[in-house]
């Protein structure tokens, strides 16, 4: 990770998660740029960056005080760590810029699914260190006239990077980003994508996290597509880890507990911002492409390899497609995808 005190941190695609994290290191006096479009680039160097979360702390970095590029070349050339925050449908091609201008940098990868860190080594080559960590929280981002850009970490969680990066843990341990190393990043992968399987469901709903969460059929379709992915998973031998203390293999129970029920068993999981909403929603308003072949995608082919099936993600995975395709539509309700599953 370089020979330097302070090693120079690149965040490879500083969206909502990676503004967090990156302003947090930066905050902290780490040495940090951010690489990121225009649309925020501008406002961000004008007014500075805030975050916060649920709790009621916030910290604000003031304008000049951060380091923002929207030139891959000028925020990445010299990095000794690159964390690549960008959606893994663009790991690819982030993973070639950085060969192309961080050749020797130790490459973090924070995204959601499953395949990005396989996809990083190929890509940049036998020698270089590619590791992974996982985001347990949710970050909500709000951009007004006027103001500084803002980052609400609306879920709470203990950001997990691998064991084998050493050095790695005690760099981004920070005041709002609290690190711990885990030596099953494979485990943690996984189980995260069971959570994610939310992702898609709550975009296709338009409704808040809380709200959706409330209905019964919503969760009883997570609850289902919860049972394919683990099904798959045990099918391949894998051997998932417990997030924030709980293992996945207990979330569809509780979800099909009556509503007073649930509530009550998932006080922690429905601490949220009211107003949150998963990221996969965001891509739908800003006419991005998904996630969802690391997501239910990544379902679908690990129960195909093992003779099993997963109907209600390939449903799932239809409907997400459609609407990346025809960049509109309405909301839709459990009975909308279950029509055809």
């Amino acid at each position: 990770m370089g020979n330097d005190a302070s090693p120079r941190i690149a965040v490879a695609g500083a969206g909502s998660v990676g503004c967090y994290v990156g302003t947090c290191l930066s905050l902290a006096g780490r040495d940090v740029t951010l690489l990121m479009r225009d649309r925020l680039a501008r406002p961000a160097r004008k007014h500075g960056l805030e975050v916060c979360d649920l709790g009621g702390w916030a910290r604000s970095a003031m304008p000049g005080s951060l380091a923002i590029e929207t030139d891959a070349a000028k925020a990445l050339k010299g990095a000794d760590i690159v964390l690549v925050t960008v959606k893994s449908s663009n790991t690819d091609e982030i993973a070639g810029l950085v060969k192309r201008h961080a050749p020797a940098a130790t490459v973090v990868s924070l995204q959601n699914g499953i395949g990005n860190v396989q996809l990083l080594k190929r890509k940049l080559g036998k020698a270089a260190v590619v590791a992974a960590a996982m985001v347990p929280f949710n970050v909500v981002q709000t951009i007004s006239d006027g103001a500084a850009p803002r980052f609400l970490r609306a879920t709470s969680g203990t950001l997990l990077v691998d064991g084998n990066a050493p050095g790695l843990q005690a760099l981004l341990d920070v005041p709002g980003l609290e690190v711990r190393e885990h030596a099953d990043m494979t485990g943690v992968l996984w189980s995260k994508l069971v959570l994610n399987m939310n992702n898609a469901l709550n975009a296709l709903s338009g409704l808040p996290l809380v709200q959706e969460l409330a209905d019964p059929q919503w969760r009883q379709l997570l609850a289902g597509q919860m049972d394919e992915a683990l099904g798959a998973i045990g099918a391949a031998g894998i051997s998932l880890a417990r997030i924030e203390g709980v293992h996945p293999k207990l979330i569809p129970h509780a979800l099909r507990l009556p509503t007073p029920l649930f509530r009550l068993v998932a006080r922690k999981m429905l601490a949220i911002d009211p107003d949150a909403r998963s990221s996969m929603w965001e891509d739908f308003q800003q006419g991005r492409k998904t996630e969802i072949d690391f997501l239910q995608g990544a379902v679908i082919d690990l129960a195909h390899k093992h003779d099993r099936s997963a109907p209600l993600c390939e449903r799932v995975v239809a409907l997400v497609k459609e609407r990346e395709k025809t960049k509109s539509g309405k909301p839709l309700t459990p009975k909308d995808i279950l029509a055809k599953a």
